[in-house]
């Protein structure tokens, strides 16, 4: 691209002639012209020029040789509409249509410009400069392919030309063509060693392949050649940013804004950084800057959207990712990450929609991928969902917690093929992989303990590192009453709502105050209007970000946070990351370590957390005495009376059930019920009708290993009074392994029906075990496949023995500690009451027990 230079300053006076010359004067006229033009004394040419335009004005070469006289001075206007006047006549010169073709690319007129150059190719041949500006041309148009092609030819006419080979490196740069990019950039600083913005590019291009400290390295040449570089400066930043080297990286950032109050790219960055400080309101401020300076500056609005969604200001973020699109309606992120905000506010359909958008703009896009599939995943879609999970680690191998995800989906729906080939290849990398699987996944996919406190730890790791902590919390003075934080999104009718609810109500309010902080809108159900009645206060946080919810809890001089939640649905663990409380408890909704510093203490009992288990724990244990699972025994058991008809099981028969959720039935536990089937004659098998899918091939699995598919039969949900009721047809609940049944095995005891469980290694695999001693059933516990099985059977075949069972169930029931909701409440109490006691005497949390 041609730039003309002047030192001269020229007046823009004509000097007309005032007659009018004839062809031949025109002729001498122009041959003076010219030679004055060639020798550089344009101020001898001009009026010359002037004169013959003026008695021919749409003379091609007077007009060519005056717009560069203009262009000299600087009136590049002028020099413009010349050339458009001598390009009109036919018997114009390549180089008028080059210089011409020129100028509209200056002018941001690409089609134009390519249009007039290629005209200027086809009277001169090709020629370098030609070529070049074409390729420039094409390259703004996004053209790249024929960019390349056209920057490739000039490339064969002149080897020696560092900005075409710069500019070749850029279009590498776009293909991913990385490796091609760097060689290309290093032959324009071959050329050019002074070439500050090729060392800066080649920075860009190396941090992309992960050579931070040669990226590093490329910056500061650029910026030793031209300290004043923004651009470098910024570029700077952005890796250091990645190095996780935060104040060096904003140094570099209010070094470019310096250098160049009006770069908008760096405010933008600036405000990436401090998003990733959990500086939610600074970063809006640098992105409202960016904005002001750019206002059609897609990618800082859509960085705006992120941070308002994390600050829970869903509509100010919707409206921000709205304008993004409508900026750019093939920002491909923006539109995954308007999916995000949608499925955060309970708008599914239109986030699958988001996603799917995201996906046609970019088909590669694996994070659309894994999101659009773990969204389907949550509306039980789980045969889409585990497609989408295959395409994303076929367009990413490495993507984080898809292959966790793929198995997840797998087993949501029963399908095992490959299930112990993925299993292995999981476990076998989770150890040097932290993003290989979810926390809670792991859960139902063995009972290693490593296994868990080893994802537990990444996952919070992963999610819950905080760059902008809280202060260090204070223990203030407190009042009479203990103040109690109970953080979830599930006061609802929800299975943990089902079992905690009279613990709220029962709760001494002499000694304790009772707090609800609510993270998600539920339907205004009967389950929620009974817990708002137990709560001192029930507050809504749902529009409040994490760190405002730990600000709040601070603000309330909360004493005991306690998190029902997790690393389960709709968990906010970054809450307790940033210590809403200066004691943190998990409790009841995630059945194992969190391993996380800032979680305290867990609840649990001495079968779930036996003392050679307590290794794999980051939280100190507070053991109560019988079972750490409440129980609600205001649960109400329908009077209706179904017939086995009605539900679809024969009139005959022994019923084996099991109504824990489908993901939870393993191979080898499946293996373990068929051989059962096959030794009780005519009995069946009551599982929970999760998906159409999971059943189907639940029934196939049967088939393959001789079972009838008949003698499977699928319960679809009902109301839990209804549900309870129902219990009654069943003759005995077979438990899963490793994730036992947790609050389907509590209804199965409330509604008086035997429970058999497999203890295991874990916690989540010794909850039934738990249960069945606090009612005072240990004999149905058993420790090996083999004794499960028999046990099962022989119950089967023996109805005096079983019957003896369920009247001692009936009598335990509400004689024993299991549903003794008041003696659970002085059990909790306590516990509650020693971390004070410590707390208050200087003392670490630590393990303790409290007595029965």
């Amino acid at each position: 691209m041609l730039i003309f230079e002047s030192d001269f300053n020229f007046s823009n006076n004509s000097l007309l002639s005032t007659e009018a010359m004839n062809r031949q004067e025109i002729d001498q006229a122009l041959v003076m012209a010219d030679y004055y033009f060639k020798n550089n004394n344009l101020e001898l040419s001009k009026p010359i020029l002037l004169d013959i335009l003026n008695s021919e004005p749409s003379h091609s070469k007077a007009n060519e040789l005056l717009s560069y006289v203009y262009a000299h001075e600087g009136n590049d206007e002028a020099a413009h509409q010349l050339l458009l006047a001598a390009c009109n006549q036919i018997d114009c010169s390549p180089d008028a249509l080059y210089y011409l073709g020129s100028s509209f690319l200056e002018r941001r007129e690409y089609q134009a410009s390519i249009d007039h150059l290629e005209r200027s190719l086809q009277k001169a041949g090709d020629f370098f400069e030609a070529l070049h500006d074409i390729g420039a041309a094409q390259a703004c148009l996004g053209y790249k392919d024929a960019a390349l092609k056209s920057f490739t030819k000039a490339l064969s006419l002149r080897h020696d030309s560092f900005e075409l080979n710069f500019n070749i490196a850029r279009l590498h740069d776009d293909f991913r063509n990385l490796d091609l990019a760097v060689s290309y950039y290093n032959k324009a600083i071959e050329l050019n060693p002074d070439y500050a913005e090729a060392w800066s590019n080649k920075g860009v291009t190396l941090k992309e392949l992960k050579k931070m400290d040669a990226a590093l390295a490329c910056y500061d040449r650029a910026i030793e050649l031209n300290p004043d570089y923004a651009e470098a400066w910024s570029n700077k930043g952005v890796t250091l940013k990645e190095l996780k080297k935060m104040d060096a990286a904003l140094a570099c950032y209010d070094r470019a804004i310096e250098l160049k109050p009006n770069y908008a790219e760096a405010w933008s960055n600036k405000g990436v950084l401090l998003e990733s400080l959990s500086q939610y309101s600074n970063a809006i401020v640098c992105y409202d800057r960016a904005i002001q300076l750019k206002p059609d500056y897609a990618e800082a609005w859509s960085n705006k959207g992120n941070a308002l969604t994390e600050l829970n200001r869903f509509d100010d973020a919707l409206d921000c990712y709205n304008k993004t699109i409508a900026l750019k309606p093939d920002y491909a992120e923006a539109w995954s990450n308007k999916g995000v905000l949608l499925e955060s506010l309970n708008q599914d359909s239109g986030a699958i929609d988001c996603y799917d958008r995201a996906i046609e703009l970019k088909p590669n896009y694996a994070e659309a991928w894994s999101n659009k599939g773990i969204l389907l995943g949550k509306l039980k879609h789980h045969g889409e969902a585990l497609e989408c999970h295959k395409q994303t680690l076929l367009l990413k191998p490495t993507h984080h917690y898809s292959l966790g995800n793929l198995l997840t989906a797998k087993m949501h729906i029963c399908d095992w093929s490959e299930f112990e080939f993925l299993l292995q290849n999981l476990f076998k990398n989770i150890f040097h992989d932290p993003e290989v699987i979810g926390s809670f996944q792991a859960l139902s996919l063995t009972d290693d303990e490593a296994i868990h406190f080893e994802a537990a730890k990444n996952w919070a790791n992963k999610y819950c590192a905080l760059e902008n902590p809280l202060a260090a919390i204070a223990i203030l003075p407190r009042s009479k009453k203990i103040k109690i934080g109970y953080f979830t999104s599930d006061f609802c009718n929800h299975p943990v709502a089902h079992l905690i609810a009279e613990l709220f109500e029962l709760h001494d309010k002499n000694f304790f105050e009772l707090i609800a902080f609510s993270f998600k809108p539920a339907p205004n159900d009967l389950m929620q209007v009974r817990l708002k009645n137990a709560f001192d206060q029930f507050i809504d946080v749902q529009h409040l970000s994490d760190r405002e919810v730990a600000q709040l809890s601070r603000d309330l001089k909360i004493d005991i946070a306690v998190d029902l939640l997790g690393f389960t649905a709709n968990a906010r663990p970054r809450i307790f990351a940033y210590r809403a409380a200066p004691l943190q408890v998990n409790y009841l909704g995630y059945p194992g370590t969190m391993g996380a510093e800032y979680i305290d203490y867990i609840i649990a009992d001495p079968t779930l957390i036996p003392i050679e288990s307590q290794e794999h724990y980051s939280e100190k244990i507070a053991c109560l005495p019988n079972c750490y699972q409440i129980n609600d025994r205001k649960r109400i058991i329908s009077d209706r009376q179904f017939s086995r008809r009605e539900l679809d099981l024969p009139e005959n028969g022994f019923v084996f059930c099991c109504f824990n959720n489908n993901y939870k039935i393993l191979p080898p536990v499946f293996d373990g019920w068929m051989r059962i089937l096959k030794s009780v004659e005519g009995s069946v098998l009551w599982l929970l009708e999760d998906t159409p899918q999971a059943s189907e091939n639940l029934q196939k699995e049967a088939a393959l290993r001789s079972i009838p598919h008949e003698r499977l039969i699928f319960a679809k949900r009902m109301p839990m009074p209804e549900h309870l009721a129902r219990h009654r047809h069943a003759d005995l609940f077979l438990d899963t392994s490793p994730y036992n049944a947790h609050t389907t095995a509590s209804d199965a005891l409330w509604s008086g029906l035997p429970v058999l469980t497999l203890s295991g290694k874990s916690f989540s695999s010794r909850v039934a075990s738990s249960l069945l001693k606090a009612i005072n059933l240990p004999e149905l516990i058993t420790s090996t496949q083999a004794e499960y099985e028999t046990l099962a059977i022989v119950l089967a075949n023996d109805a005096v023995q079983l019957k003896a069972l369920k009247e001692k169930l009936a009598v335990n029931r509400l004689s024993t500690p299991l549903f003794d909701s008041s003696l659970f409440r002085g059990h909790i109490e306590a516990a509650y009451r020693k971390m004070i006691e410590l707390q208050d005497g200087g003392l670490k949390p630590s393990h303790f027990y409290i007595e029965g």
